[in-house]
């Protein structure tokens, strides 16, 4: 069993930056791919973003390439999103997830665990 926490979301100006982090339980985080989900209002679940258990691949949505970074620290259990020059269209709930597959996998069913979820709010 694995437990994700989200923090780091706000209210931010459109060009503006926030960091968002995942912290999660467990011995075994190292095992798990790392995703990134939003969720507008209206609107499905889009992937985001992917980060392998070693951290040493990364796959991202058109949507968010060369604006979001992924990383993670398996020392700290944890997994961050940059964000940078962020738009109006960026504004959603950002969901991380974890999954025991290393296949590249994006969308929701493909993943095991879930948080709860992070307000992300940019203001034009």
């Amino acid at each position: 069993q694995v437990q994700l926490v989200e923090s780091g979301g706000g209210l931010v100006q459109a060009g503006g930056s926030l960091r968002l982090s995942c912290a999660a339980s467990g011995r075994t985080f190292s095992s798990y791919a790392m995703g990134w989900f939003r969720q507008a209002p209206g609107k499905e679940h889009e992937f985001i973003t992917r980060i392998s258990g070693s951290g040493g691949s990364t796959y991202y949505a058109d949507s968010v390439k060369g604006r979001f970074t992924i990383s993670r620290d398996n020392a700290k259990n944890t997994v961050y999103l940059q964000m940078n020059s962020l738009k109006p269209e960026d504004t959603a709930v950002y969901y991380c997830a974890a999954d025991k597959s290393i296949v590249r996998h994006t969308t929701t069913s493909e993943y095991d665990y879930w948080g709860q979820g992070t307000q992300v709010t940019v203001s034009s």
